[in-house]
C-alpha cells in the first residue's frame, strides 16, 4: 500500500517541484487548488518515483484519484494506485482531460471507459476577450462596467503590491458569507473557508490578488496564481451582488491589472450549479476543458 499523508502546508515546496514543468491546463494542477480545496476532499498525497500521487475521499465512500504527474510511462504509477484502492472494481480517476486520457490510452490502451463529467469541465477565456470584453455577445458586460464607473466613486487596487487591504478583504468576505447564508447551500460555507484560507496564507499560497474599492470599501476582490507558463488561474471572486457590476469590473480590472501576460485565464468548474454555469458561459469560453472520470472497462 502507498503511503499518503494528508496535503498540509508544508508540503507546498514537494508539490510545487513534482508539479515543475506542467502543461496541463486543468485547475486540480496546481498546490493552492489542491490545499485550499483539501478540507472538503480529505486530500493526501505521495511521491513515489519521481511522480506525484494525489488522492482524493468521495462522499460515498470510494477512494478518487488524480492523473499521476512526473514524465515517463503512466503504466506504473496508475498499477500503484490500483493497488492502492484494493478493489479494481471501485478503482475511479478524476479530473482527466482529453489529453490526459490520450495520455493515459498510450501506456494502457483499452484497459478504462470514460464518463465526462459536465460540472467538472473548466471554463477558460483568453486575457484578452476578459480585458477588452469585444464583440455584440459581450455588450452587456461592458454595459455593467459603464453603468458601475457612471454610478460609483470606485478604484482598484493590487493586493499583490498592497497585501495590507488582505485583512479588510476577510471583513468584507465575513459580510459577503452574512449576506448569503440565507440561501443555506452549503457550498458556500465550503468555498467560504477556501476563501479564507487563500486570504490568511496568501503570501504563503504565492497568490496574486485585487481589489475593487468603492467609497473607500472593499466592493470586490479576486484571487488566483499561475497555472502553466500561458495560463493563469482564478481561484475565487467575491462582490457585493447589490452593487450593479461589481463582478464585472474585478473581473475586467484584474485581469487588465495583474494577469495580462499569460494568454488563457481558467476561471475554474462550476460544479454543476446552473447559476454557476450560466454566468460563466456569458462570458464566451475559448475553451470549455472537457474533464472526466476513467473506471476500468467491466
Amino acid at each position: 500500500m502507498l503511503e499518503f499523508k494528508k496535503i498540509t502546508l508544508e508540503d507546498k515546496t514537494t508539490i510545487d517541484r513534482l508539479l515543475e514543468g506542467n502543461t496541463y491546463r486543468s485547475s486540480e494542477c496546481c498546490f493552492s487548488n489542491l490545499y485550499g480545496w483539501s478540507h472538503k476532499f480529505n486530500t493526501s498525497y505521495v511521491e513515489w518515483n519521481n511522480f506525484l500521487l494525489v488522492k482524493f475521499s468521495v462522499d460515498d465512500g470510494r477512494c478518487s484519484y488524480l492523473i499521476p504527474y512526473g514524465r515517463g510511462d503512466l503504466r506504473p504509477p496508475i498499477e500503484a494506485l490500483m493497488n492502492d484502492c484494493g478493489c479494481t472494481q471501485k478503482f475511479m480517476m478524476s479530473g482527466v482531460t482529453e489529453r490526459m486520457w490520450t495520455n493515459i490510452e498510450a501506456s494502457m490502451p483499452g484497459v478504462f471507459e470514460k464518463t465526462p463529467v459536465r460540472g467538472g469541465f473548466d471554463y477558460i477565456y483568453t486575457s484578452e476577450k476578459l480585458i477588452h470584453l469585444k464583440g455584440k455577445k459581450l455588450q452587456s458586460k461592458r454595459n455593467h462596467i459603464n453603468r458601475f464607473k457612471k454610478e460609483n466613486n470606485w478604484e482598484y487596487q493590487s493586493l499583490t503590491d498592497h497585501p495590507e487591504y488582505l485583512e479588510r478583504c476577510r471583513k468584507m468576505l465575513r459580510d459577503w458569507i452574512d449576506m448569503n447564508l440565507e440561501s443555506h447551500d452549503e457550498s458556500l460555507e465550503l468555498d467560504y473557508i477556501t476563501t479564507s484560507t487563500f486570504l490568511t496564507q496568501f503570501n504563503e499560497l504565492d497568490l496574486r490578488g485585487g481589489v475593487i474599492l468603492v467609497d473607500g470599501r472593499i466592493a470586490a476582490f479576486t484571487l488566483g496564481r499561475p497555472l502553466t507558463e500561458d495560463t493563469f488561474i482564478v481561484h475565487t471572486e467575491k462582490a457585493f451582488s447589490n452593487i450593479n457590476g461589481a463582478y464585472s469590473i474585478i473581473n475586467q480590472q484584474f485581469v487588465e491589472h495583474e494577469v495580462s501576460g499569460f494568454t488563457y485565464i481558467n476561471r475554474e468548474e462550476d460544479m454543476g450549479y446552473e447559476s454557476l454555469r450560466k454566468a460563466k458561459m456569458s462570458y464566451q469560453p475559448d475553451i470549455l476543458l472537457e474533464k472526466s472520470i476513467l473506471k476500468l472497462k467491466q
